[in-house]
């Protein structure tokens, strides 16, 4: 009598998705830090280094999104805890990209909303990446 050994290892992220997904969480807490250096000293290059920011963690965001997605419809990788990391992603890349258009304004017209969508994108892409790399570990099968 044979015995069947199944192992099921967890499911870990690509690297280059991991790269991606905790690379917009410096991108977005830089662009929020800049809003508040902004706040406190007026010089207009902090909202020029915030949009700056902001655009990085976009393409990062935006780049991770696409690999979440595209996990999210692979065979061999079907679950529901990817439809919870789209999610937050979804929202931050969103948001994220309301906070450019308002950094495109005037830098005195930028405040303060610019620095509460700033802060808003930062703890999504906290959260999103949380979940990304908690979703990565959990073993859940298809």
């Amino acid at each position: 009598m044979a015995a069947i050994i199944e192992r099921r290892y967890a499911r870990t992220m690509h690297p280059f998705h991991a790269v991606l997904l905790a690379g917009t969480i410096p991108l977005f807490l830089g662009a929020a830090l800049s809003d508040v250096a902004y706040a406190r000293t007026y010089q207009v290059q902090w909202i020029n280094f915030a949009s700056w920011l902001l655009v990085g963690g976009l393409v990062f965001a935006g780049l991770a999104l696409l690999f979440a997605v595209i996990d999210m419809f692979r065979a061999d990788r079907r679950s529901r805890n990817l439809v919870v990391h789209v999610a937050p992603l979804l929202a931050m890349w969103i948001l994220g990209f309301v906070n450019a258009l308002v950094h495109a304004r005037d830098a005195w017209a930028s405040m303060p909303a610019g620095l509460m969508l700033s802060v808003i994108v930062t703890l999504l892409a906290c959260v999103a990446t949380w979940i990304g790399f908690s979703t990565s570990r959990d073993g859940a099968t298809a």
